[in-house]
């Protein structure tokens, strides 16, 4: 490991610390008791296989190329860092970037299922941010629809011959959104007693938006100038990801 990654990690180390340590707030993912049983149980049973896809994902790509590690604990810890800095949106849950859509650009949407868990595990026992028994729900909205609309993105643009800071800007942003509405859409499900599953969702997103659409445009923005970063000082480890490759 080179001098340069050894100053990356300790400074990813160090960012991550200091939002680790900051008073812990009532805004969450969706807060802990905030979905029925059945639909905890149920979205968390819809999670396994990709779980399990994302585990065998690493698995093989980490056997193939070892020296990924580091850019794969990165992708972990930014998701860590830009998701604990959140805004009080709906009661019970919030507005606050993911991070997820670079994992997902240089790992592929099912390895960042394996991230996302980790994360949201994390934050749910230490910071009291989101809740275990809503973990499955959580785990869908922002480790599995999110990355996979953002990797989905990112090749059709890269297939469309879109410049790559482009490709990048609106995966990480558009996956960011995408993360939000399926979260308004798991509220509305689970709570449209006095209205229709169709105007509860409606009323979430409406909540959401003035928040969450300025924090999407900014994750995409971070997630260009962190790509931008690692193109400088980690050329071996995106060539080993196949990135560079297929930027060229």
């Amino acid at each position: 490991m080179s001098k340069i990654q050894k100053k990356i990690i300790a400074l990813a180390a160090v960012f991550a610390l200091s939002f680790g340590i900051m008073p812990v707030s009532n805004a969450m993912h969706i807060m802990e008791g905030y979905l029925p049983g059945g639909y905890c149980i149920a979205w968390g049973a819809l999670c396994v296989p990709f779980v399990i896809a994302g585990f065998l994902s690493i698995k093989k790509r980490l056997a193939e190329h070892r020296n990924l590690i580091t850019l794969l604990a990165m992708s972990g810890a930014f998701i860590f860092v830009i998701s604990s800095l959140k805004i009080p949106s709906v009661s019970g849950s919030c507005s606050h970037m993911t991070g997820t859509g670079l994992g997902a650009i240089l790992f592929g949407p099912s390895a960042v299922s394996i991230l996302g868990l980790i994360v949201l595990l994390f934050q749910a026992i230490l910071l009291a941010h989101g809740g275990l028994t809503t973990i499955g729900a959580n785990t869908f909205s922002m480790a599995i629809a999110g990355p996979f609309v953002s990797y989905g993105i990112y090749r059709v643009c890269q297939k469309a011959n879109v410049n790559r800071k482009v490709s990048v800007f609106l995966a990480a942003a558009l996956g960011d959104l995408i993360t939000y509405c399926v979260t308004a859409g798991q509220m509305a499900l689970a709570h449209n007693a006095d209205t229709t599953v169709g105007g509860a969702l409606v009323k979430f997103l409406a909540v959401f938006a003035p928040t969450q659409i300025p924090l999407a445009v900014i994750e995409g923005i971070l997630t260009v100038v962190i790509v931008m970063g690692l193109e400088s000082y980690a050329k071996p480890e995106l060539k080993a990801a196949g990135f560079l490759k297929e930027a060229k």
